[in-house]
C-alpha cells in the first residue's frame, strides 16, 4: 500500500487586520483579511485574496485565488467563487494564465450557496441565496436566480 502525501489545513502567511475573528477549522493561506472581519469554520481562502474591513465570511465558503472583496460585505454559508471559466473547453489544469479575477465592491451581501463566476460586482448589491452570477453587475440592487438577474432597487 502506498503512503499518501498528507497536507494539513490551517493558517499560513496571512495578513490579519486588528480585531479579526477566525473560527477553526479553516484553511487560510497567503491572503489578507481586513480589520474587524469574521471568518467562520470550514472556510478556505486561497493565496492573494484580499478581504476588506468589517466583512463576515460564513461557514463552508470557498474563496479562490484572484478574488478581491471590498469592505462591509457579507458572504453567506457555502458561497463558491470560481476563477476558472473553462475557456479552453475544460479545466485549466494548473495553467493559471487561463484564470480570471473577481472583484466584489463594498457593502455587498451574497446569500448562501451562491456561485460567483469571474465577474465584477459594484457597491451596494444583494445577491440572493443560490444565485449564479455569470456577468458583471454594474447597478446597485437585488439580484437572484440562475443566471442572476436584477429584481429591484434596494429600498432605504
Amino acid at each position: 500500500m502506498l503512503n499518501p502525501k498528507i497536507l494539513q489545513a490551517g493558517i499560513k502567511d496571512v495578513a490579519f487586520g486588528d480585531g479579526v475573528e477566525v473560527v477553526q477549522p479553516v484553511n487560510l493561506y497567503g491572503c489578507s483579511i481586513g480589520k474587524g472581519s469574521f471568518i467562520g469554520p470550514f472556510v478556505e481562502i486561497q493565496k492573494d485574496v484580499l478581504i476588506g474591513e468589517n466583512c463576515r465570511i460564513q461557514s463552508h465558503t470557498f474563496i479562490c485565488e484572484l478574488v478581491t472583496i471590498g469592505s462591509d460585505c457579507f458572504i453567506g454559508h457555502g458561497v463558491m467563487f470560481i476563477n476558472d471559466s473553462f475557456s479552453s473547453g475544460g479545466p485549466a489544469q494548473g495553467d493559471k494564465t487561463l484564470w480570471m479575477s473577481t472583484l466584489i465592491g463594498n457593502s455587498v451581501s451574497i446569500g448562501s450557496n451562491a456561485t460567483i463566476l469571474p465577474v465584477a460586482i459594484c457597491d451596494g448589491v444583494v445577491i440572493g441565496a443560490g444565485a449564479v452570477v455569470t456577468k458583471d453587475i454594474t447597478k446597485p440592487g437585488i439580484y437572484a436566480g440562475n443566471p442572476a438577474k436584477f429584481l429591484r432597487d434596494i429600498q432605504s
